[in-house]
C-alpha cells in the first residue's frame, strides 16, 4: 500500500484495516478498523483532514479530499461505491454513496440516506437520512425500506470482512 506523510501530516490506519497495494493514503487521514479501502482508491489528506470511520468500504478508484484546513468525514458502516468522488463532505453512519456519484463540498449525506449511481450532490446540498436521493442534481425520490436495509447490512458486514479476508487470502499470480 502506498502510504505517504506529507509537510507532518500522517495517515492513521488501524492494522485491523485494509489497504490494498495500488491504493493512496496521503497525510492527515484516519482509517478505522475493519475497513476495506479497494484498489486504485485515492485518499488525499494534504490540506485538509480525512476521516473514514470503522467498518466503511470506499471501493476501486474513489477520490476523497477535503479543502484546506476542513474535514471531510465519512462515518460507520459506509459504502462508498466505484468510482465516486467524495469532496470535504459530511456522510453519515450506514449511508451508501453509488457508484460514479459526486458529493460536493460541505455536503451532508444522512444516516442510512442512498446516494443513486453518478448523481451528483451539490455544494451546500442536505440529504435527509433513510432517504434515496438520484440525479444532477440529486433530488429525494423516496424512503429506503426495512427490506432494503436487512439486505444492505449483509453487503455491509461482508465488506467489513474483506477487511480480514484479502489480508489472509489475497495472493499475488505472476
Amino acid at each position: 500500500m502506498a502510504i505517504y506523510e506529507f509537510e507532518g501530516r500522517r495517515p492513521n490506519v488501524s492494522d485491523k484495516a485494509y489497504v490494498a497495494k495500488s491504493a493512496t493514503v496521503i497525510g492527515d487521514v484516519s482509517i478505522g478498523d475493519n475497513c476495506f479501502i479497494a484498489p486504485g482508491a485515492r485518499i488525499k489528506g494534504d490540506y485538509g483532514t480525512i476521516i473514514i470511520k470503522d467498518n466503511s468500504n470506499v471501493q476501486e478508484n474513489c477520490v476523497i479530499h477535503a479543502r484546506p484546513g476542513k474535514k471531510t468525514e465519512i462515518g460507520e458502516w459506509v459504502t462508498i461505491g466505484h468510482g465516486a468522488i467524495i469532496h470535504g463532505a459530511n456522510i453519515d453512519d450506514c449511508a451508501v454513496i453509488g457508484m460514479g456519484s459526486i458529493i460536493s463540498d460541505e455536503a451532508k449525506i444522512g444516516r442510512w440516506c442512498v446516494v443513486g449511481e453518478g448523481a451528483v450532490v451539490k455544494n451546500g446540498q442536505k440529504l435527509k437520512e433513510e432517504k434515496v436521493a438520484v440525479g444532477i442534481p440529486a433530488k429525494t425520490i423516496k424512503s429506503i425500506s426495512a427490506k432494503y436495509k436487512k439486505e444492505w447490512k449483509a453487503i455491509k458486514e461482508e465488506y467489513s470482512s474483506f477487511s480480514r479476508r484479502y489480508k489472509e487470502n489475497l495472493k499475488r499470480m505472476d
